[in-house]
């Protein structure tokens, strides 16, 4: 059978796919394909291994051909994909969710909240463009994160690996999904708010939800207007859920007092006047980008792939409804 590899991957698991008893077709682009280029690689195949920049919807799926079997994502979320199409067609789509995955985006999510606490990269550029002058007790002071609150937006796994790490830090604890997890406020010591309360008792805010009709655009100038001032916001889930225009608004007015952004809206094109800002930490959607955690992706699509191939269910089936009445 015929398999497609939108653009190669870091670890091993491609291996696994060339040692198989298929034909298998990786991108010869190192870069995001365009929709014309990404229909001329997976044309004819039975399986794709897809990215997040991949866009896939039931047109592009009649396109590719009835032998389609299975989109295995090779990413956690899958907004890229329009899942209900590809279920009316028989198509399986999967994803890629995982505890490495969940840690280091955890991970990435304080990396970003410790930076703009203690206000690292701002030092760290001065420092670089020869400004050190030796210690001075009033430049780059930021603030302590021990007994402040931080805010969880979203308390999946990413979300409760990201409060775990509170703890340490002696921080209160504020979380909001749909609804009160009991288990989680025992496990962890965390305390459910509804959305209101998070924002104005929250000193740190950081955001772990999918991107749904929902959550788009959910952080946006009402958001910002009942924030507590100074607030730090980080965003390591799906950039949309932020409306950019409002957070250039309440960055210059104060009421946010730093953000850090590994998604964007509109990737990978970014708000210019984002970029101009000193209290503004951007990283190009490197949140899962840990060596243990991409291997596992990548293993995770590629076993998905060779298991649909020989009949065999996959984990992680992002449609399970479509399994007894998929395409053999």
């Amino acid at each position: 059978m015929k398999i497609f590899v939108s653009r190669r991957i870091p670890g091993e698991a491609l291996n696994k796919l060339f040692g198989s008893a298929n034909e298998v077709y990786v991108s010869e682009f190192d870069r995001t394909l365009t929709p014309e280029e990404f229909l001329e690689g997976a044309k004819g195949c039975d399986a794709v291994l897809s990215l997040l920049s991949d866009k896939i919807d039931g047109e592009v799926v009649d396109a590719i051909g009835p032998q389609l079997k299975i989109v295995s994502n090779y990413a956690v979320g899958f907004d890229n994909i329009k899942v209900d199409e590809l279920t009316e067609r028989g198509v399986i789509v999967t994803n890629t969710p995982s505890d490495e995955v969940n840690e280091s985006v955890a991970e990435h999510a304080w990396a970003l909240m410790l930076a703009l606490a203690r206000r690292v990269v701002e030092a760290d550029e001065s420092t670089k463009r020869g400004a050190y002058r030796g210690w001075e007790p009033g430049i780059f002071l930021g603030t302590n994160m021990f007994g402040k609150t931080l805010g969880i937006v979203g308390m999946g796994r990413i979300g409760e690996m990201t409060a775990r790490r509170a703890k340490g830090f002696g921080m209160k604890v504020l979380y909001n999904k749909r609804t009160p997890d009991p288990k989680v406020e025992s496990e962890l010591g965390v305390e459910f708010a509804e959305l209101e309360r998070l924002y104005v008792e929250s000193d740190f805010i950081s955001l772990h939800v999918p991107l749904t009709d929902e959550t788009r655009h959910m952080i946006n100038k009402d958001a910002f207007a009942k924030m507590k001032r100074g607030v730090i916001l980080v965003n390591t889930a799906r950039g949309s859920v932020v409306d950019e225009g409002d957070l250039v608004d309440a960055l210059r007015a104060g009421i946010v007092g730093g953000a850090g952004l590994d998604v964007f809206d509109n990737e990978p094109n970014i708000n210019p006047e984002l970029i101009a800002m000193e209290n503004v930490i951007l990283t190009p959607h490197i949140a899962s980008a840990t060596w243990e955690a991409r291997n596992k992706m990548g293993l995770q699509s590629v076993d998905a792939i060779l298991d649909v191939l020989n009949g065999k269910k996959p984990e992680n089936i992002v449609n399970e409804i479509v399994w007894e009445r998929r395409r053999i």
